[in-house]
């Protein structure tokens, strides 16, 4: 459906705007995913952002995703290896153009799987950080034993202090709350040890601002890498160089199993029978498991709704990244965080205070 059609009923807000030229197999992925949302979110309307021409052809082969878009259109692209500093210059692009719709009012948040360096800048200089807040943070959903978890930050801010890692908590928590459904989500500090002498000076000090503050009853204190997938608390909390080597570790050591568990199957006669046996509880771990139910990472603490989807997503991958930021919408999450800012005042730490917070200390 083109602009000019949906002209005619103009007080229909979009729930999302979405970049239909990112990603490693745009536009097909893109409208694959759209594809499967109709199904899932019914009565919703999805802005279309790329190049028209090719959006309209492509949109031939996906009905569904026509009947629910609106295209607008957008010639320039952001290639997955230009550099942030390159795409802020340029304007017509469909990240760009997709995002500018949040910022006006259009849509509610943006679903993109283009160049993450590239969303990151626009969002932060377009969309700008929600008060209160002094930087946005990637957060995502992640298996374990116990269920979802949420884990913050996932690569936004290589260093944190004090400040940013309180702020995490309470993003952490507005977002397993709209996203899991969680009424009162447990919180950890990842960190070197449990023990509260453990760790650097800006997550002890973060602790003792968590311990004192409304959330004082769901934070469950330190916790080490194992706790993640085991499951101990609902949210982790970190800055985004130990989360993110802390993520791709996880999914290296899920496809490692993967492949072992393939090898030891095909040894022998024996264990090829022996998997036949054992196959359906193999389908439904691979199923419980699967990356793709989990993509979707959202850039919490800014004025709209920003989810970045893996590059190299499917469809289906990028359904689920569409259903992350829908729940976001739905949810409020934006309106959880700036409630609980409200209650907190331990955010009025400065950076000053905590400025050295990456020098190692007690471990």
């Amino acid at each position: 459906m083109s602009e000019d059609n949906a002209a005619a009923d103009p007080a229909v807000p979009f729930s999302l705007a979405i970049d239909a030229m990112g990603g490693d197999n745009a536009p097909e992925i893109v409208l694959g995913g759209l594809e499967r949302a109709a199904d899932r979110h019914p009565g919703c309307r999805f802005l279309l952002v790329g190049d028209e021409e090719v959006l309209r052809v492509a949109l031939m082969r996906f009905p569904k995703a026509a009947k629910i878009c609106t295209v607008r259109h957008a010639p320039g692209l952001v290639s997955m290896e230009m550099k942030p500093t390159a795409a802020l210059r340029l304007r017509d692009s469909s990240l760009r153009v997709a995002i500018d719709a949040v910022a006006r009012g259009e849509a509610g948040g943006v679903v993109s799987a283009g160049n993450s360096g590239a969303m990151l800048a626009l969002a932060k200089i377009v969309l700008k950080t929600l008060p209160g807040i002094s930087r946005p943070a990637l957060a995502a959903v992640n298996p374990s034993a116990r269920g979802d978890v949420v884990m913050l930050d996932l690569g936004a801010n290589i260093s944190c202090d004090t400040r940013n890692l309180v702020e995490f908590a309470v993003m952490g928590e507005a977002f397993a709350k709209a996203v899991l459904g969680l009424p009162a989500p447990r919180i950890g500090l990842l960190n070197v040890g449990v023990e509260e002498l453990k760790g650097d000076e800006r997550l002890r000090l973060a602790a003792d601002a968590l311990r004192d503050s409304p959330l004082a009853a769901q934070f469950h204190g330190f916790v080490e890498g194992h706790d993640i997938t085991a499951g101990t608390t609902d949210v982790v909390v970190t800055d985004g160089f130990t989360g993110n080597v802390a993520l791709k570790t996880g999914e290296g050591a899920l496809k490692l199993a993967s492949l072992l568990l393939r090898r030891v199957f095909r040894t022998n006669l024996l264990t090829r029978l022996g998997y036949l046996l054992v196959r359906p509880g193999l389908e439904r771990m691979r199923e419980w498991i699967d990356p793709r139910r989990y993509n979707g990472a959202v850039l919490v603490g800014l004025n709209g709704i920003v989810v970045k989807s893996h590059g190299g997503a499917d469809a289906e991958g990028f359904a689920a990244a569409i259903d992350v930021a829908m729940d976001a919408v739905t949810h409020g999450i934006n309106e959880k965080i700036r409630a609980r800012l409200g209650q907190i005042a331990t955010l009025t730490l400065s950076s000053d205070e905590t400025q050295g917070a990456a020098v190692p200390a007690d471990v």
